[in-house]
């Protein structure tokens, strides 16, 4: 298991040998190849930012010319670090691009094809998931907030409830977030980890000084691990948001004045009327 740096022309993206199946779509971008001016260059692929629909549509078409889907009925997560979970259907398509959210939700699941599922980050945790037997797939963006809330084990139950989906045969992938690194924080975020994962938080927190450095991206695999995945069926980017400035936008180094980077999950269309 492991994560590609891919490029075409210009444009750099991350996918996960783990989800590279048949009749699935998936990636993760960069803020690299894209059309944005600064301080949004150049990939951005956050709506609602000075760049312009104009620049943010040439972006989304881009993305998804080299990840495959139809970026016109992409499903915009409304991200407020909380735990809801939405069932996407095809009424949804486009919702975030060409139609208002009439919802709030960090974490989208659906098993529509040709439906494709985005959540943001620009250092939070973001995850895709895929059930290759029932043809399900989810995404979620799991900050510090919505981890130590439990929305990652959360949006694998709804999956369960969903789709019958069954953990031990999800396929998962976390992609680029900041890191144990640069991730410092005071100390309420390793009290609401323990809170919220007892002794399995400790290994993957570390007091230097004054300040704590957490492991994100190894939090929300614990939380996969406590829903019922098997480890081998989990795959991890490794990459940090805030140490690589040339690849990813960090909200911890720049703040607001940036664009922000997606996750991407969308089955093919020739799943429809697939096996189940």
């Amino acid at each position: 298991m492991f994560f590609d740096l891919r490029k075409q022309n210009e444009l750099f993206w991350l996918s996960s040998s783990l989800l590279e199946k048949g009749g699935l779509c998936h990636g993760f971008s960069t803020r690299r190849g894209g059309v944005s001016p600064a301080p949004w260059d150049s990939l951005n692929l956050r709506p609602g930012q000075g760049d312009g629909q104009e620049a943010l549509a040439e972006n989304y078409r881009r993305f998804f010319a080299v990840c495959g889907g139809e970026w016109q009925r992409a499903v915009l997560s409304r991200q407020v670090h909380e735990t809801t979970v939405r069932l996407c259907t095809a009424a949804d398509a486009g919702k975030g691009l060409f139609a208002p959210r009439d919802y709030t939700a960090d974490a989208l699941i659906t098993n529509e094809p040709n439906l494709p599922l985005v959540v943001f980050s620009a250092d939070c945790g973001i995850l895709l998931l895929y059930d290759p037997v029932q043809r399900a797939i989810g995404a979620v963006h799991a900050g510090w907030r919505g981890c130590a809330a439990g929305i990652v084990e959360k949006t694998v139950r709804e999956m369960e409830c969903a789709f019958s989906s069954r953990p031990e045969d999800l396929l998962a992938a976390i992609g680029p977030c900041i890191g144990q690194c640069c991730f410092e924080t005071d100390d309420d975020v390793p009290s609401a980890m323990t809170a919220a994962l007892g002794a399995a938080a400790a290994p993957l927190m570390e007091r230097r000084g004054a300040k704590w450095h957490v492991d994100l991206a190894g939090l929300n695999r614990q939380w996969l691990l406590r829903a019922g995945l098997d480890s081998a069926n989990i795959d991890l980017c490794g990459l940090c948001t805030a140490c690589r400035p040339d690849l990813f936008w960090s909200h911890r180094k720049t703040g607001d004045a940036r664009g922000a980077q997606i996750a991407m999950i969308a089955l093919s269309p020739a799943e429809k009327g697939g096996d189940r």
